[in-house]
């Protein structure tokens, strides 16, 4: 039982370090090194665990996914509160993994790889979750459900993620509570243009 708990809280020290490494370098600046130091771990015994590199950041973006908050992942009833919802976690929890999703960009990496499958099924929870909505009168019928997803996505997380570009553009800082509070307002008056108030 005590080598069972061991091997536990070893597998767990390699994932959190992972996660900073990875977060903070993106895929391909990472290092399996730079994780053994950050666990405080020999770089030999992080592969008795994982295979290589691509098991590791699959299992590590799988582990993170899971831990998020199921009250972070359910959406508003109402659409028109989705997108200041979403913004709101993004901002408030999820700002180190979207830094990530940058550096994934740059680095072009190929399909099915950096825990796609995981992050899958919560972007296609929200596309589903829209359908529902608009099955229900609630989202306008000419609009595809997975489109509002991705325009939702982008709108909650470019000013946070490219804050230099809302400076130059708002002459305020991402982090300022006043740009803040102007987006979270901006993004429900739109929402409230989109969507419809009333269910069929």
């Amino acid at each position: 039982m005590g080598k069972i708990r061991d091997a536990e809280r070893t597998r767990r020290k390699i994932l959190d370090a992972a996660k900073e490494e990875f977060f903070a370098n993106g895929n391909t600046g990472a290092r399996i090194e730079s994780i053994a130091k950050r666990a405080g771990l020999n770089k030999q015994l992080i592969y008795h665990y994982f295979k290589g590199k691509d098991e590791l950041i699959n299992e590590t973006i799988a582990d993170f996914t899971s831990s998020i908050p199921t009250e972070n992942l359910i959406l508003p009833a109402n659409p028109v509160n989705i997108a200041e919802f979403r913004y709101n976690v993004n901002k408030e929890h999820l700002m180190d993994f979207l830094k990530f999703t940058a550096w994934e960009a740059i680095d072009q990496v190929p399909k099915n790889t950096n825990g796609e499958e995981s992050r899958k099924k919560i972007l296609q929870s929200y596309v589903k979750d829209m359908a529902s909505k608009q099955e229900m009168g609630l989202v306008p019928e000419e609009l595809d459900p997975s489109l509002i997803t991705l325009m939702i996505s982008s709108l909650t997380i470019y000013p946070l993620l490219y804050s230099n570009v809302t400076r130059m553009i708002t002459g305020l800082e991402a982090e300022d509570p006043e740009f803040q509070k102007k987006w979270e307002e901006f993004l429900h008056l739109i929402s409230e243009r989109i969507f419809k108030m009333e269910p069929k």
